[in-house]
């Protein structure tokens, strides 16, 4: 599915022709030749990020434009797998944890306010893609089967949901055999699901082969857990 480069700590995923969506930021549908992943460097605090994106992009050598995502881990701890149409790279790091609690009274506000900053959070990026051609409602249906499985993976593996920075870039070939569904239950949603899993799996245990994940908001540095208490109300 991807062409990867590894250079100055920005990965490209290159692919001509590919119909990419984004969480992150600058998001949305896109049609480009590459998506990347920058690893930021520590103390980042600049805020004029597409400034900055074309910036790191240049030095890297790396003249396409596309979808990008940045995130505080190391890039020697992108993992990818892969699975029939379907491959996954991914970045994983849970040193800002966003818990949410069943129980909205059990557990704290956010510890650190470090919105601009992303030297030291971990980040969950993922950026999917499959050969196949799907419509834009089909790739959001795709993104959001990532999200699902990173939010189940990271939960068996580390009790949290996410981080509080995470970001998906879903990709589909819009040259590709025509798939109407991408939804868990098809063939693209179910090779979606496990090599997130796995790419998940894999780059955690790289980062965290020797530190510790937090077990809870109160023991990482950054982190936050939900509290706010909506009303519910019957229709």
């Amino acid at each position: 599915m991807f062409e990867p480069t590894v250079r100055n700590d920005v990965l490209r995923l290159a692919r001509p022709d590919t119909r990419w969506l984004s969480s992150g930021w600058n998001g949305g549908f896109t049609d480009a030749n590459a998506a990347y992943n920058i690893s930021v460097p520590e103390g980042f605090e600049r805020t004029d990020l597409d400034t900055y994106i074309d910036e790191r992009r240049a030095v890297a050598g790396f003249d396409h434009s596309g979808p990008t995502l940045l995130t505080g881990v190391d890039l020697c701890h992108a993992y990818g797998a892969r699975c029939e149409s379907v491959e996954a790279v991914v970045t994983a790091g849970i040193s800002n944890p966003a818990a949410l609690p069943i129980d909205p009274n059990d557990g704290t506000e956010l510890l650190t306010d470090a919105s601009n900053e992303l030297s030291d959070f971990g980040t969950v990026n993922i950026i999917l893609g499959t050969t196949q051609s799907l419509d834009d409602g089909s790739l959001a249906t795709l993104l959001a089967v990532a999200v699902e499985a990173k939010t189940a993976t990271l939960l068996a593996e580390t009790g949290f949901p996410g981080t509080t920075t995470d970001a998906v870039i879903a990709a589909c070939d819009p040259t590709g055999d025509e798939t109407t569904f991408a939804g868990s239950g098809t063939p693209i949603g179910a090779a979606a699901r496990a090599c997130v899993r796995d790419a998940v799996q894999a780059s955690l245990r790289s980062r965290y082969a020797t530190r510790t994940i937090p077990s809870s908001v109160d023991e990482a540095e950054y982190g936050v857990t939900t509290t706010v208490q909506p009303e519910t109300f019957r229709l």
